[in-house]
């Protein structure tokens, strides 16, 4: 070979690889950018080659990669944060009706994040995913028209949706329907349609509807009362860490209902509901302790849990915690921060904080 033709071959070698690189199927570049996101295939995980081959396979048009290319951006992996960048990619992959990306357009329309709220825009792409049969879109489809988010309120809308969803045996649109009858919205009310459309989202294993059902049979509402079935249920729901359930099982064995009367177990639930953030939860620990019932008096932890009450805007709580302060029970005597909670209590209409600001 002669040395001019060489030099061809050498200037040519990269511009060839480029162009190899570039008609590359976008499918096999977005697999390469999930090899490199997942760490398979003998790659190690990093985000920014991932975000690379999405990228090089977004812009050959490939739906997937430009979902997967917004999510990049919305998370910041391999990247930095850019909403407009989310936006833009989220909105090309929709365009193409992958469902995924349009139920996360709805969402991002409905919620604000993003992009700026707009129902009107969130409809629009609730109901393009909707009408490709997504469960989550049908759904939220069906809360938008049930609280006139974008529309007009239309129970009658809502209830298409939500039947849709339902007939594809999904557990939260039959929770939901359930909740239709139990309140009678849109529907007559119905207790025991209630409890049926409750009981199929229950023993698939949907927390909010072992709960609601637990409720149905605590107070006897489509079926008869039966309190060792509340008990059943509510233990099912709290075993998922749902709070309301953890907290009304506490109350079943504060009473002895369906079980047999346990301050320890009351105790446990209770503060289990109060650690997810249950504020009526937090308040009834504090009381156990500050009361001893159940447990040993301690006002150090009585004073933690009003406090965590408290800093969730609970009234009661604030009160208490600037009459703990106050009196120094369980932490150290502060008579500004009594003021200061208080106050907060008192610009709620608390009656004994704004009697106490009185005396101070």
């Amino acid at each position: 070979m002669k040395p001019w033709h060489l030099l061809i071959v050498f200037f040519l070698s990269p511009l060839l690889t480029f162009a190899s690189v570039n008609k590359q199927p976008p499918i096999e570049q977005y697999q390469q950018g999930v090899d490199h996101y997942i760490g398979r295939n003998g790659k190690s995980v990093n985000y920014k080659e991932a975000t690379k081959w999405y990228l090089k396979a977004a812009e050959q048009g490939y739906a997937f990669a430009q979902y997967d290319l917004a999510r990049m951006y919305i998370l910041g992996l391999g990247v930095e944060k850019d909403d407009k960048q989310a936006l833009t990619w989220l909105k090309e992959a929709a365009k193409q009706n992958l469902i995924q990306a349009q139920f996360d357009l709805g969402n991002s329309y409905r919620s604000g994040d993003i992009v700026t709220q707009n129902y009107n825009f969130a409809i629009k792409w609730y109901k393009k995913a909707a009408e490709q049969g997504d469960v989550r879109a049908q759904t939220s489809l069906a809360s938008m028209y049930k609280a006139g988010l974008g529309v007009s309120q239309d129970f009658k809308q809502a209830l298409l949706w939500l039947r849709k969803a339902v007939e594809q045996g999904e557990a939260k649109p039959q929770a939901e329907l359930g909740m239709y009858y139990l309140r009678g919205d849109g529907v007559p009310q119905d207790y025991q349609q209630a409890v049926f459309w409750l009981r199929k989202a229950a023993d698939q294993g949907l927390a909010e509807a072992q709960f609601n059902l637990g409720t149905s049979y605590r107070v006897g509402a489509g079926v008869e009362r039966d309190y060792k079935q509340s008990v059943e249920w509510y233990r099912k729901a709290a075993n998922q860490g749902y709070a309301e359930a953890e907290s009304n099982l506490a109350f079943m064995f504060i009473k002895g209902l369906g079980v047999k009367q346990d301050f320890e177990k009351a105790i446990y639930w209770n503060k289990k509901a109060a650690e997810h953030g249950l504020v009526h939860a937090q308040l009834a620990i504090g009381n156990s302790y500050a009361r001893g019932d159940g447990v040993t008096q301690n006002f150090k932890e009585a004073f933690k849990w009003f406090r965590t009450a408290a800093e969730q805007g609970n009234a009661d709580a604030q009160s208490t915690v600037g009459y703990m302060y106050i009196k120094g029970m369980g932490v150290k005597q502060d008579n500004e921060q009594a003021i200061s909670w208080f106050r907060k209590a008192a610009a709620q209409g608390e009656k004994k904080a704004i009697e106490a600001l009185k005396r101070i």
